[in-house]
């Protein structure tokens, strides 16, 4: 340090009055602070919604039946894409079925309506189709190779061809069509043609042309997945021991 330097000196000059007010941010300060507390929210709120997008893509929200969810359906968002032509054939084979018990049952009506003596058996037993087989066959045989399809798991498989070869079976007893029990197939139709009974002969063939269009079209799909569970390596073995790993709730869970 130089002799002739004050030591005491400050080094800055004093640009401002110690003594006056402290300067006021102005408008446009005040402006580009709110201005960032706006942006900092949206950028939170996009991170919270994308967030959430996220999670309903892994997790999924129930969106099945449309009036009442109970669970998350969605081939496109679930299933692999090469397998998505498949499962939507499948879930199409299942529409026709609900919709051909609704038109058996209205046949059944039809034949009660005609004077068969057998009509109130029909109709009993066609209403008890309807409220059963219609969840029961989406639970048991549609919903085990969706699950299958969308995880990859030999149990699932096996579900389907238990349950999904006992409708096919169910599907032949069904297009026969026997008197007195609630089928509105080729026998039932057969006979109202002969009485005749125009209305139930006419609601009679359709319910039997649903029959065999379901029938015949599970049985095709069925061969193709029995032949991918080949080639994809599944045995019970496998099967058994996802079973006793994931347990029966891994039925009800998409992870």
């Amino acid at each position: 340090m130089s002799y002739n330097e004050n030591p005491f000196a400050s080094s800055h000059s004093l640009d401002t009055n110690p003594f006056e007010d402290p300067v006021k941010p102005t408008d446009n300060d005040t402006r580009l602070e709110e201005l960032r507390q706006r942006e900092a929210d949206l950028a939170r709120r996009e991170r919270e919604l994308a967030q959430k997008q996220d999670h309903i893509r892994r997790h999924g929200r129930n969106n099945w039946p449309p009036y009442f969810p109970l669970l998350f359906h969605s081939i496109r968002d679930e299933i692999p894409e090469a397998s998505q032509q498949l499962i939507t054939r499948l879930y199409q084979i299942w529409l026709v079925l609900a919709g051909t018990l609704v038109v058996n049952m209205v046949a059944c009506i039809c034949i009660l309506a005609s004077g068969s003596s057998n009509g109130g058996s029909d109709l009993g037993s066609s209403i008890g189709y309807v409220i059963f087989i219609t969840p029961l066959s989406f639970l048991l045989w549609y919903r085990p190779i969706y699950n299958g399809y969308m995880k990859e798991q030999a149990l699932y498989y096996y579900l389907f061809f238990f349950f999904g070869g006992f409708h096919l079976l169910f599907s032949v007893y069904m297009i026969i069509g026997i008197p007195s029990t609630g089928s509105a197939g080729l026998i039932q139709t057969i006979q109202a043609f002969t009485k005749p009974s125009l209305p139930a002969a006419i609601v009679g063939t359709v319910a039997t042309v649903g029959w065999i269009a379901q029938g015949v079209g599970l049985a095709y799909y069925y061969r193709q997945i029995w032949a991918h569970h080949n080639a994809a390596g599944h045995s019970v073995e496998k099967a058994k021991t996802e079973l006793a790993t994931h347990g029966a709730k891994a039925y009800f869970t998409r992870g």
